[in-house]
């Protein structure tokens, strides 16, 4: 048996996940702004593409927009399965079950497989973000 070191995993992930934002802003917020985008916890700035903004506004109601967090994080975590991811988030969840037309899911929750996430990432890939996810028992 291999004696597994969690401060050693929990590290790793820490890392793996350096690039996501201190702070993810609202669809309204980016919306306003003359260059939207979100700083990562690594200090890079990441520069959302407004026609990504565009069709994020087009898809979702807009008493929405103030609800809805930018990035969408495809949260990469075993207990989903292999190549399955969550997205969490009501506004987030309505937004892709509508770009990736699918109806499964719960109200704050939505899990997608692979290919739907290759899809997501085709569509969205300044306005969406990979994070990483650990449950150590």
């Amino acid at each position: 048996m291999v004696a597994v070191d969690n401060n050693l995993i929990v590290k790793t992930v820490q890392s793996m996940n350096q690039h996501l934002p201190g702070r993810r802003k609202r669809l309204t917020e980016l919306l306003q702004e003359e260059k939207p985008g979100v700083r990562g916890k690594d200090n890079t700035f990441f520069i959302m593409d407004k026609k990504e903004l565009k069709v994020i506004s087009e898809a979702v109601p807009k008493y929405l927009w103030d609800r809805l967090r930018l990035p969408i994080l495809i949260e990469m975590a075993p207990q989903y399965g292999s190549g399955s991811a969550r997205v969490q988030g009501e506004a987030e969840g309505i937004l892709v079950r509508k770009l990736l037309k699918i109806e499964r899911g719960d109200r704050k929750m939505v899990i997608i497989y692979m290919p739907e996430i290759r899809e997501l990432r085709r569509n969205l890939p300044t306005t969406s973000q990979y994070a990483f996810i650990t449950a150590l028992d």
